[in-house]
């Protein structure tokens, strides 16, 4: 599910009973908005919600506010413990106590961005690892038969 970008795909993937766990990627699929309404539908299909995170400490942030919210949470993927330079980029690091993520009492995101350490790290790339590729398939598409699978069909251009 970490590949999928829409809440039509991920609801293909739950009609067709491909899927009882899904991992919406936040920096990748619209944010946490768009990841609620994901688990929204996802609870409506009985599915788990496991955000994934590759990406960093915002998107981390953004992942504890979803799963703060989202009674069919089931477990937070994570790159560690977001230290060394993740914790670096945050004024205060993401807690953890006995293995669980304690979501911060700070407004918003509960986070803040440390500018002077992201300044001295600019990113010098060309293209970001999680630039969107919206090809979503379209609502009225689904499995025809049991033995396809929805990342064969065809997608609308």
């Amino acid at each position: 599910g970490e590949r999928l970008t829409t809440v039509s795909e991920f609801a293909a993937v739950l009609r067709a009973g491909a899927a009882s766990i899904l991992q919406p990627d936040l920096g990748r699929s619209g944010g946490i908005l768009q990841g609620k309404k994901i688990a929204s539908v996802a609870e409506v299909h009985q599915a788990l919600l496991a955000p994934h995170c590759y990406c960093g400490p915002v998107v981390a942030a953004a992942n504890i506010a979803l799963a703060t919210c989202s009674p069919n949470f089931l477990i937070l993927e994570s790159i560690d413990r977001w230290d060394g330079f993740h914790a670096d980029l945050l004024e205060t690091p993401i807690r953890w106590e006995d293995g669980q993520v304690i979501p911060s009492s700070e407004p918003g995101l509960g986070v803040v961005l440390d500018v002077e350490v992201a300044r001295a790290h600019p990113y010098e790339g060309d293209e970001l690892h999680l630039t969107p590729v919206y090809k979503p398939m379209p609502p009225s598409e689904g499995l025809v038969s049991s033995h396809e699978r929805w990342w064969d069909l065809p997608r609308q251009t």
